[in-house]
């Protein structure tokens, strides 16, 4: 028990990195928290700073995930368990960083980091796959909450059908409710057609 707290709390510390506030205070002295949608992921970082900024932020909220994986799964116990509250509490830095007063982002890109490396080989084809759906949606519609949403939702369906541990699939079904949660504004303008379309 005493080991889970310890990883989890360094998987949230890593989430906690606020990378779309420091690229935007450090490169252009703005906060982020005060331009368009005042999240500070990268759809945001996008209007703000460009398509180049808003890749680099995605890779590095991505890897945030992975670190955070990559690290428990080499200094603890790697069960399915621990691997997953590991994976849940990097995801909940980024969505509630302590130094941003818990004002963070929705957490998809370190999602997809953190399930990546979730289930070697498998969750390398269940977030490529994933990743295609979140592709088809946004090509389709625009809009990348809805493109969001769409994807994360399929992940545990996916685990689901590779009959991966339990673990697993509740750790992507709780991380897609809570971007569920998180996207809830999105949620209202998209079906008052009041959404903004990238």
């Amino acid at each position: 028990m005493r080991s889970a707290i310890i990883w989890m709390l360094v998987s949230y510390f890593i989430g906690s990195l606020p990378t779309g506030y420091l690229a935007a205070r450090l490169f252009r002295g703005v906060d982020i928290r005060a331009v368009g949608s005042g999240n500070i992921g990268a759809t945001n970082v996008r209007r703000l700073m460009g398509l180049g900024w808003a890749v680099g932020v995605t890779i590095v909220d991505m890897l945030k995930g992975a670190l955070a994986l990559l690290v428990t799964a080499n200094a603890a116990l790697p069960t399915p368990l621990m691997l997953s509250l590991s994976a849940f509490a990097v995801v909940m830095g980024h969505n509630f960083p302590l130094w941003l007063r818990f004002r963070g982002g929705k957490g998809v890109a370190t999602t997809y980091g953190t399930v990546f490396f979730l289930w070697p080989y498998e969750s390398f084809a269940v977030t490529l796959m994933s990743g295609a759906i979140w592709y088809a949606v946004m090509r389709s519609t625009r809009y990348v909450s809805l493109a969001s949403l769409a994807s994360l939702w399929a992940m545990p369906l996916f685990f689901w059908m590779l009959d991966a541990p339990l673990p697993f699939i509740l750790l992507t079904l709780l991380l897609a409710l809570f971007s569920l949660y998180r996207h809830r504004g999105n949620i209202v303008r998209l079906l008052h057609g009041k959404e903004n379309a990238l």
